[in-house]
């Protein structure tokens, strides 16, 4: 909802508009103010009124998911266990992103068009790193992983389950064993003799 409040009708309107957005977003539809206005039943003026672009639009039916994530890693970082922190964090993220269509895109835009986008996702950053670097100063990740590998990682594995998991009902299974397998990968091996 944005942040000043609206009179009942044109409340009724942003939640309409964002409604047929997440179900374009949902179906894999590209999102057009035009289209949604009027698959939402109003003028495009209104939808435009409440959305200057796509991209804002586009980060509204995003920001629960992003909210969601952000409360989850303030859970991670309160975990006094660095490995099962840092695990439960990624494995609710690779959830979130092959069961969210909105979340791709906006967490891999350059620039965003609402400032409380911004905010979520570098607070999200924020506790990735934080979580990555207790974890490696606990010396349960490899020493030379850095903050910077966790988003191509988890894009990786995102787009594996889009491309392999045939079955949609699959796909939080499919991304939990590649994330298994991930993670495997990542843990801080001992020393040969």
């Amino acid at each position: 909802m944005p942040i000043s409040p609206l009179r009942k009708d044109a409340a009724r309107n942003w939640d309409r508009i964002v409604a047929v957005a997440r179900s374009l977003v949902d179906q894999g539809i590209p999102l057009q103010l035009n289209d949604v206005a009027r698959r939402a039943g109003l003028g495009v003026g209104t939808v435009y009124r409440h959305f200057a672009t796509t991209e804002a639009l586009l980060e509204t039916v995003a920001t629960p998911c992003l909210e969601a994530l952000v409360a989850q890693g303030e859970e991670a970082l309160a975990d006094t266990d660095p490995r099962r922190a840092l695990e439960t964090f990624l494995a609710r993220t690779v959830e979130a992103q092959v069961t969210d269509a909105s979340l791709a895109p906006v967490a891999a835009a350059p620039s965003d068009a609402l400032p409380h986008t911004t905010e979520l996702k570098t607070s999200l950053w924020a506790t990735g790193s934080a979580l990555l670097d207790r974890a490696r100063e606990a010396g349960v990740v490899r020493p030379d992983l850095v903050s910077a590998d966790l988003v191509p990682l988890m894009c990786g594995i995102a787009y594996a389950v889009d491309v392999h998991s045939g079955d949609p009902a699959d796909r939080i299974d499919t991304a939990h064993r590649y994330l298994a397998t991930l993670l495997g990968g990542l843990r801080a091996v001992p020393p040969q003799r």
